[in-house]
């Protein structure tokens, strides 16, 4: 008779060797069809928040084109392509260039033109070269695309040396860099940009190598189907304006501001702001709107000044003019509660007699078109647009027609006349860039981002996003900050 202790030793192999069975053919199962079934798609998680939210809202519009449902997994970036390596996920909507070279991977047509750049600290001497980065405090994002190329160059430079971070993403690096705190990390031009609003000494010191495009990655054995509809995808995208239109909405500001405007910003925000936050958010409960951007308005109008005058007489926080304050029926233009509720009214009704086949958030960026230089001017720019063969309905193409306004070759022949159209461009594009810097930097314990995502970014990390301190306009000490600290080679 077999003794109960061997026995008992027998199942236990038998249960670990059915489960190590199981796990094995789990991992290598094929997908479940996305044609049928549901379509899997890895982002990275590491990347900005801008990145991240325009991956998630192009993807959502390709499974609609597909009429499949969805499932967004959130992933590290150096776990994509083993996700791919165990059937996981059909495709990676971030985190990948079509100039990698890898025969495991395919890729869709790039969708946006970047320039990987070499991020520095004004306080500090800029890096001229490759050769200048070496045997420096570099960090980057473990599996990113920065990494890959600090891999390649490594061949050359065997002292190129760096830190492979996990659970940070991109904009954790810039500000680790705007802080004093690394010496350098890498980074696109368009993360760049975005972080030099929050930072004004941040900038790039040179780019490595050529320009090149993101794209979606798919796995070598993808079903050709799937690429060819992704193929599909974009090039309808391409055709109707609509993917122009969601990069402008992702990354179109991201330059907008000088740095010291945004520093300025950032400082009024913790300064002033809190004084008058109670009346924005007033505003924008009476008009179903995000608090932020009524306060992005009144910074642009007035700085948040309440006894703001032009010498137009154009008056107060919102900067009414007599003719909008008789209509709002504002008793007094520089109280701050009432110039503010009548702003966000105005804008409110602006948006209402738009056309309602126009959408958010091209509804709100014409309106405050409007708002700064009247409806028939914003018609006339519209009637513009569509005379020369754009959509008078999306604010990219709208902006591009605003400026000429006040040439005469063209507003001769438009029924409102001259106006000052470059200014209502620049009005909307800086409200955009507050409204963006606004949402990061407010303490908010809001929980429903339904009206934020409207306009920009809503994230579902499962980690914060960098977290902001008052720009770092104090020079660091040149000394190494961590003294016997390792690097990490990376292989």
């Amino acid at each position: 008779m077999i003794r109960h202790d061997i026995l008992i030793k027998l199942l236990q192999f038998g249960i670990f060797l059915l489960l190590f069975l199981y796990g094995y053919s789990n991992v290598n199962r094929p997908l479940s069809s996305w044609k049928d079934e549901k379509l899997i798609i890895a982002i990275s998680q590491n990347t900005t928040l801008a990145d991240e939210e325009f991956a998630k809202q192009l993807v959502k519009k390709f499974a609609t084109y597909l009429d499949t449902p969805l499932k967004i997994v959130l992933m590290p970036a150096d776990k994509i392509e083993s996700a791919f390596q165990k059937h996981e996920v059909h495709f990676a909507a971030s985190g990948f260039r079509t100039d990698e070279k890898a025969k495991s991977l395919l890729f869709g047509p790039g969708y946006l033109t970047v320039r990987e750049q070499v991020a520095y600290n004004l306080n500090r001497s800029s890096p001229r070269k490759i050769a200048d980065l070496c045997n420096k405090r570099i960090a980057v994002i473990a599996g990113s695309n920065h990494e890959k190329v600090l891999l390649a160059l490594q061949k050359d430079y065997p002292n190129l040396i760096w830190e492979s971070r996990t659970k940070q993403t991109v904009e954790d690096l810039l500000t680790e860099v705007a802080k004093g705190e690394l010496d350098y990390t890498l980074a696109n031009h368009e993360q760049i940009e975005h972080m030099h609003n929050f930072h004004i000494n941040l900038s790039a010191a040179f780019d490595i190598g050529k320009p090149t495009k993101l794209a979606w990655a798919f796995p070598a054995d993808t079903d050709n189907e799937l690429i060819t509809a992704a193929e599909q995808f974009f090039s309808e995208m391409n055709s109707s304006g609509e993917l122009n239109m969601m990069l402008d909405r992702y990354y179109g500001h991201n330059d907008r501001l000088i740095p010291l405007d945004a520093a300025t910003f950032i400082e009024q925000s913790k300064k002033t702001l809190p004084k008058y936050r109670a009346f924005f958010e007033e505003a924008g409960k009476i008009i179903n709107e995000d608090w932020r951007l009524i306060a992005a308005i009144a910074y642009q109008e007035s700085h948040w000044d309440p006894l703001a005058t032009s010498f137009t007489n154009v008056r107060g926080m919102m900067m009414l003019t007599e003719a909008t304050a008789d209509r709002m029926r504002v008793s007094n233009r520089l109280d701050a509660r009432e110039s503010t509720i009548a702003g966000a009214k105005y804008l409110d009704l602006i948006k209402k007699q738009l056309p309602i086949r126009i959408k958010e958030p091209e509804r709100t960026w014409l309106a405050l078109s409007a708002y700064n230089q009247g409806q028939g001017h914003l018609e006339d720019a519209r009637v513009l647009t569509q005379r020369n063969g754009d959509n008078p309905d999306i604010w990219i193409d709208v902006k591009k027609w605003l400026p000429l306004l006040s040439n005469p070759s063209y507003f001769q022949n438009l029924k409102y006349g001259y106006a000052r159209g470059g200014e209502a461009a620049a009005f909307v594009e800086n409200i955009r860039a507050y409204y963006d810097i606004l949402a990061r930097v407010a303490d908010d314990n809001e929980t429903d981002t339904a009206k934020k995502s409207k306009y920009q970014l809503a994230s579902t990390r499962s980690f914060p996003a960098f977290s902001l301190r008052a720009p770092n306009n104090i020079k660091p000490p040149l000394v190494n900050p961590w003294p016997g600290s390792a690097y990490s080679l990376s292989q």
